[in-house]
């Protein structure tokens, strides 16, 4: 699915203990953080920005057939957990109660009976699947190897999952009943990664594999449970993407897929020819989920139009589809129909904390189920961002979310900051922005949010314009153009831009302290590449393939040269600005030692050059008290490179 989550994970602690330095006080850092180069927090400062740290958000992941309850994650303490709300706006009933976070897991299909989740350990993303009961998990698979929850078979008895227990680089798929972990065996071994179940047939006798070589390309698998064979469906020498594929009840197979077309449509796959049927209205943006109710007879799904999700019901025998027109523009999360028919969706947009909600495919009537807490502010005060569109280099039509200060309250020219999303097979969407709302409501920052080439939601072409080194400055180029544009608007100063971005977002922000040095104030890297090559070997070697056919092939002469010279470190020199990075130690995908590198070369070529590390933490941040730390320890640096 191509939206961004928007889970908040925050909400009221206990007031913090404070600590003196000298005459000042300040905020205790966390245990686990260690901050090199990163001055002292005021106290002061936690206590002005107290209330924008205090929003929490419910993300939707699913339904409880047996009570016809919710399932939903959200934070009460310093991580986020599963609970459970039994009607709308009733009271969130905890479930799991672990020192890690738990966002990801279910009830079992028809029963209910129990409840599988998902968890890892320091944000290292080698997830182990767990039996929940009581408030207790108990341990399913082995330990040790990366394990991902796939799917259930409609009546709740078998599960699959991939594992890379083998060999820990391959993806193998298992199947076992989870209420009897003795029984899990190996269905297929595979010599690759990307490789997931998307469902089983309704006879149990064969599922559907998948296997992603790239956003661009998926290739999909018949896989016979009994005997392990696996035959492909379809032609896969050519590059078609499916995403959401699942059987309806009858075992007809739907998915979204480009198959010839620039978007992703709903429709139809024959099994035995891999010949894709477009089903529904014709959509001229990607459908982003959707899910087919018990019944059969309709499908829920979203379209990203633009960056904002559209929500239609399609009734499966006439083709015809209806709009849900009671969401305002936002962002839809997980999408599941529930056994009687209900449509839950996850809801964010800029005046909505992520919050959980239902509609009636009858009706179209939206339900909320979550209000979430915003720290005692008017989130509906909150500034609703305009669409910028530019024109790149080349020509290339791009565009962005820019979020203004309120003029009456900050007149003149504003600062400004540009956050560039990750990926690089991201997007950014018109959603809840939590405590960067201090930055842009109490401190007058612009905020800019651009989709650059390679982002989703645009179509395949637009998506792979920056795949491989040869291209990949492309994307940079168009950071530059986005910068030119900003700094030719007469509310905006020039003098005073700022840029951040994390993981493929962070090379990008390394790249722009390079080449756009005279038009940056500062740059904020979060654990981010700064390196291709050195990168690529040390990813870890599950996903290293995956990466290679995005960023190149380190081990081909020619693509190493380019990926070298096109490498921020090769160009360090050109960092002239203040930098700050920010490191989780467990980081599975970009190591830890591309930060270590990088900032001891700014500081040896007598640059300013601040260092925050996590070591209880990975690539994606889970712990309350070292988000809201390191956001303290970004504005100190914004106020002094950017503002002053």
């Amino acid at each position: 699915m191509r939206y961004l989550a928007a889970l908040a994970a925050l909400t009221l602690p206990f007031a913090p203990a404070i600590a003196a330095e000298g005459d000042a006080a300040v905020e205790p850092k966390p245990a686990a953080l260690v901050a090199d180069g990163v001055p002292a927090v005021p106290a002061e400062l936690t206590a002005a920005t107290r209330p924008y740290m205090e929003y929490r958000g419910a993300a939707f992941v699913g339904w409880n057939p047996a009570d016809k309850s919710m399932l939903i994650a959200t934070r009460f303490g310093n991580t986020t957990q599963l609970h459970r709300v039994a009607r709308p706006m009733a009271a969130r009933e905890q479930l799991t109660f672990e020192a890690e976070p738990v966002a990801h897991g279910g009830w079992s299909p028809s029963s209910g009976d129990m409840m599988l989740v998902q968890k890892d350990v320091g944000g290292s993303e080698f997830y182990q699947i767990y039996a929940m009961k009581d408030g207790r998990l108990r341990l399913l698979t082995d330990g040790k190897s990366r394990n991902s929850l796939d799917a259930w078979s409609k009546d709740g008895s078998l599960v699959a999952f991939t594992s890379t227990r083998r060999n820990g680089r391959d993806n193998d798929i298992y199947v076992m009943n989870p209420r009897d972990p003795a029984s899990t065996r190996l269905a297929a071994q595979v010599d690759s990664n990307g490789w997931s179940v998307a469902g089983f047939a309704p006879d149990k006798s064969w599922a559907l594999a998948t296997r992603s070589a790239s956003i661009e390309k998926t290739d999909l698998f018949r896989l016979d449970l009994a005997s392990g064979k696996m035959t492909p469906i379809g032609d896969h020498k050519k590059k078609i993407a499916f995403e959401g594929v699942s059987f309806a009840p009858d075992g007809t197979i739907w998915a979204t897929s480009d198959a010839g077309s620039d978007v992703l449509r709903l429709g139809t796959l024959d099994p035995k020819t891999g010949a894709f049927t477009p089903r529904g209205p014709a959509e001229t943006w990607d459908v982003e989920a959707f899910d087919i109710s018990p019944d059969g007879r309709f499908i829920a799904y979203a379209i990203n139009e633009a960056g904002v999700s559209r929500l239609r019901v399609l009734d499966v025998a006439s083709g015809a589809a209806r709009t849900v027109d009671a969401l305002p523009a936002g962002v839809i999360g997980h999408l599941e129909i529930a056994p009687w028919g209900a449509i839950g969706i996850g809801f964010t947009s800029a005046r909505s904390a992520a919050d959980a909600y239902s509609v009636d495919p009858e009706t179209l009537a939206v339900t909320r189920w979550t209000q979430s807490e915003t720290g005692g502010l008017d989130a509906a005060r909150n500034i609703e961002p305009e669409l910028v569109t530019i024109k790149s280099f080349d020509g290339l039509e791009m565009s962005g979310f820019l979020y203004r200060p309120d003029p009456a309250k900050f007149p003149g020219k504003r600062p400004l900051i540009m956050h560039v999303h990750g990926g690089p097979e991201s997007q950014w969407r018109p959603e809840y922005l939590g405590s960067t709302n201090y930055i842009v409501n109490e401190l007058g920052v612009a905020y800019f949010y651009p989709n650059v080439r390679g982002s989703t939601g645009y179509g395949k072409r637009f998506v792979g314009l920056d795949n491989g080194p040869f291209k990949r400055e492309d994307s940079v180029k168009d950071m530059g153009v986005f910068l030119d544009a900003l700094a030719k608007d007469p509310g905006l100063d020039a003098t005073r831009f700022g840029l951040t971005g994390r993981s493929y977002g962070g090379y990008m922000c390394y790249a722009a302290a390079t080449h756009f040095a005279d038009k940056l104030r500062a740059n904020l890297c979060v654990v981010a590449i700064s390196n291709f090559v050195t990168f690529l070997e040390n990813t870890q070697e599950y996903r290293r393939d995956l990466r290679r056919v995005e960023y190149g092939d380190e081990r081909d002469p020619a693509q190493r040269a380019k990926l070298m010279e096109i490498s921020p470190l090769t160009r360090v020199a050109d960092i002239k600005k203040p930098l700050f990075v920010v490191t989780g130690a467990n980081d599975p995908r970009v190591p830890a030692s591309e930060a270590e590198q990088v900032v001891a070369a700014v500081r040896k070529n007598g640059g300013t050059a601040w260092h925050l590390v996590a070591t209880n933490e990975g690539h994606q941040w889970g712990k309350k008290e070292n988000v809201d730390y390191t956001f303290w320890a970004s504005l100190l640096f914004w106020k002094q490179y950017l503002l002053n």
